[in-house]
């Protein structure tokens, strides 16, 4: 009786887990399948899981679009100079944070600081003026300078680096270790598990982020991908397009069209995930809590 009551219970485990992995993947198996789809079917609401009437006319059409791919352009070169910057800079502050007040005086200060900042912000008419000020409008550093220092990423890192045993501290100060001899070759080559998942979080932070591409950039030319992606619509001026380029567009939807540039927006991400999934959830389990 026991062994059947658990062979339930494990039915019920998994038929819920895989109830929450359908509704997960159902967002992503149909923008999949409206892009492979024909126009009128998309447009009608016949397409779920299966393209219906397959074709790669949006495609090809995306292929052609010279605006996508500088969007496309400009979001890699923000997840490079913004998850870089992230990630050197919450090293630089949770290394010392993480030290006890004896070695960092004001360490309790800054912590303060730090949370009061995390939980109230100056307001989005202070920032929008603080960047005009400094000349950043329409510039990649107003995308990536204001979220230079993460909140969130230092403290979970910070208590990582205090669950490190402080007996590593005094031996490596016996062999003469000075505090960037015992941060470089110390602690980060034994926090790969916090590092990646703090990397993970910036770079999908600034690959999804639109928000702040829509208010310090008045030239969509300049735009991020994730806010190209936001302001897209469908070219309504059609004397200006050649007479393949009409033959293309009659064939497509803006659904269509929307769809494979979503769906090659995610595919980045669902790339380089994979690669940081194994130290995401023991990264988030040891940068938590503080022993």
């Amino acid at each position: 009786m026991i062994r059947k009551r658990f062979r339930i219970s494990d039915s019920i485990i998994l038929f819920i887990l895989l109830l929450m992995g359908f509704t997960s993947l159902y967002p992503l198996l149909n923008t999949f399948a409206v892009s492979l789809s024909d126009r009128a079917a998309a447009n009608a609401g016949f397409v779920y899981f299966i393209p219906v009437r397959f074709t790669m006319d949006s495609y090809k059409t995306l292929l052609r679009e010279s605006a996508f791919f500088t969007s496309f352009r400009i979001s890699l070169v923000r997840v490079a100079l913004g998850g870089g910057l992230q990630f050197i800079m919450t090293i630089l502050v949770a290394f010392p944070m993480s030290r006890q007040v004896k070695e960092f005086r004001p360490r309790n200060v800054y912590m303060w600081f730090f949370v009061y900042n995390m939980m109230f912000s100056g307001g989005l008419i202070p920032a929008y003026m603080n960047i005009s000020n400094l000349g950043l409008m329409n510039s990649i550093w107003a995308l990536v300078l204001p979220g230079a220092v993460p909140i969130y990423h230092t403290i979970i890192l910070m208590n990582f680096f205090r669950n490190i045993p402080r007996e590593m501290d005094h031996a490596a100060y016996i062999d003469g270790a000075g505090p960037w001899t015992l941060l470089l070759k110390v602690y980060l080559p034994i926090s790969l598990p916090s590092l990646a998942t703090v990397t993970l979080f910036s770079v999908v932070g600034h690959w999804n982020e639109f928000f702040d591409g829509m208010i310090y950039f008045n030239q969509t030319s300049k735009y991020p991908l994730a806010t190209y992606i936001r302001s897209m619509v469908i070219p309504t001026d059609l004397t200006r397009l050649s007479p393949d380029d009409i033959m293309a567009w009659e064939k497509i939807s803006d659904k269509t069209l929307n769809s494979a540039k979503i769906f090659v927006c995610m595919v980045p991400i669902l790339l380089v995930y994979p690669f940081f999934q194994r130290y995401f959830v023991h990264g988030i389990m040891l940068g938590s809590v503080k022993e």
